[in-house]
């Protein structure tokens, strides 16, 4: 357990969001003058080494939890550092990056608690966050740190700092909803991410996709939404440094979702590279993740047959290959370079999320290594250096895919947490995905709960007129 936040300030008022400013700019003084200081102490120290300390705080992989405790501590700290707030949520040194989302497994969705347990995995630090702000919305999405929501009956979106309390909020999604989605499913398992707008310094931008439409959708603050691509069905996108890429379903290539590419190596194309030759996209699954300041691309796929008999069903979760390529996105040509050690990287993939983290902070973890997951088994551990397979959570299982055999196995590990994270439909449920990523039909109570849950989503209706 991590030490206890002080409570956090209300949130900046509506007239204080619209403030304008280079959110990118050096953190403005303060301008409150320090009181008289006694000698010694603490409270004593010089401002320019608080000055420093700030600076430290917020710089490459620090954390602004970090910074919020440290202006905590005394009156005359937080009178000569500025405020932790960010009203355009534009400042990626005031984000609160490498913090993911526990869940308590006890089917209690988020936004009905109105909290959300916060993990931070370099420091394994544990907050539980009161966020009164989830009330009648759905959480559609984590970028950096920050929370995407969705109104349940305006379907209006807003992006959420958890910690300073910042809000942006954007126009609801009912009148393209009417338009080009027209699925509620999609809806009800959409994704969003929070990228730098490219209209304004001082503003990000919200792309949504969803699962069973091929639309992708954009908007800036203020601003209407619009279709930013038709006939893309987003298999795994990831956000990397203000931009989204993606890779699609039935598809080897690799694009660029947000901003819309114009020039480059390919002249108005969003393909910025193909998967290698030998990887066949009727069997293979991609995905990106972010590693070490790099972009990823891990192919997952069969190892091939051993002589030309046939696989054996018991086998198939060792019959598992996975390859890891560095998107080189400096050069002239975007390339792939092949990977073959992650150092103490572990790699968590699923098709709505992956995530890296450092073993070296989380020991339970298996360094080199990539956790990924197969429709048998929930929890699959491939190691780089060894080309193993293991399959873990075996002995957890609840239920034989009818009934129920066991109680839940507690506590959860972090591999189970983590593996939960990376797939937001069972986590958006309050449920461990190792336990429920399959839900049999004889949980009946568990499935009605579900889908009274999923009728709280109201579409506004709308009249659409034709061209």
């Amino acid at each position: 357990m991590g030490r206890k936040l002080p409570p956090f300030a209300p949130a900046a008022p509506a007239a204080a969001r619209k403030r304008k400013g280079s959110a990118l700019a050096p953190l403005a003084a303060c301008k409150h003058s320090a009181p008289a200081r006694q000698i010694g102490g603490w409270a004593s120290l010089p401002t320019d080494i608080v000055g420093l300390i700030t600076c430290r705080l917020l710089a490459g992989g620090g954390d602004v939890v970090d910074y919020i405790c440290f202006r905590a501590v005394c009156f005359s700290w937080r009178a000569c550092t500025p405020a932790p707030r960010d009203p355009n949520l534009r400042d990626p040194r005031l984000r609160p990056r490498g913090w993911v989302a526990l869940c308590d497994g006890d089917a209690v969705r988020p936004d009905d608690a109105c909290e959300i347990v916060l993990f931070h995995t370099r420091t394994a630090r544990r907050l539980r966050v009161p966020l009164p702000e989830l009330r009648r919305h759905i959480i559609i999405g984590f970028t950096d740190g920050l929370v995407i929501l969705m109104h349940k009956t305006t379907t209006a979106v807003r992006v959420l700092h958890p910690f300073t309390r910042d809000v942006v909020d954007f126009q609801p999604l009912a009148t393209l909803y009417h338009q080009v989605v027209r699925q509620k499913a999609s809806l009800l398992d959409m994704n969003a991410a929070v990228c730098s707008s490219a209209s304004s310094a001082d503003s990000i931008t919200v792309v949504v996709w969803f699962p069973y439409t091929d639309v992708v959708l954009a908007a800036d603050p203020g601003s209407d939404w619009e279709v930013l691509h038709r006939g893309f069905y987003v298999c795994c996108a990831l956000p990397f440094q203000g931009r989204l890429y993606a890779t699609l379903s039935c598809s080897s290539e690799i694009v660029q979702l947000y901003p819309s590419r114009r020039n480059g190596p390919q002249e108005n194309s969003v393909v910025i590279a193909h998967a290698p030759h030998s990887a066949d996209r009727k069997v293979c699954n991609f995905y990106l993740v972010e590693s070490g300041g790099r972009m990823l691309l891990a192919v997952r796929q069969p190892a091939p047959y051993a002589n030309g008999s046939e696989w054996n069903a018991l086998d198939w979760s060792r019959r598992i290959v996975c390859r890891l390529y560095a998107v080189d996105l400096n050069s002239q040509r975007y390339k792939l370079i092949p990977v073959k050690s992650i150092g103490d990287r572990a790699l968590f993939l699923s098709g709505d999320r992956c995530l890296s983290v450092s073993a070296s902070d989380l020991p339970s973890l298996s360094s080199n290594s990539i956790y990924s997951t197969l429709p048998q088994y929930p929890i699959l551990v491939y190691s780089l250096g060894t080309g193993l397979s293991e399959r873990l959570a075996d002995s957890c299982q609840i239920h034989d895919k009818k009934d129920r055999i066991r109680p839940s196995v507690r506590p959860f590990t972090i591999v189970d947490h983590l593996i939960t994270y990376c797939n937001p439909r069972v986590w958006s449920k309050g449920l461990m995905f190792h336990e429920y990523h399959y839900i049999p039909q004889s949980f009946e109570e568990l499935i009605k709960k579900i889908r009274a849950q999923e009728r709280e989503l109201r579409i506004p209706c709308i009249a659409v007129h034709s061209r």
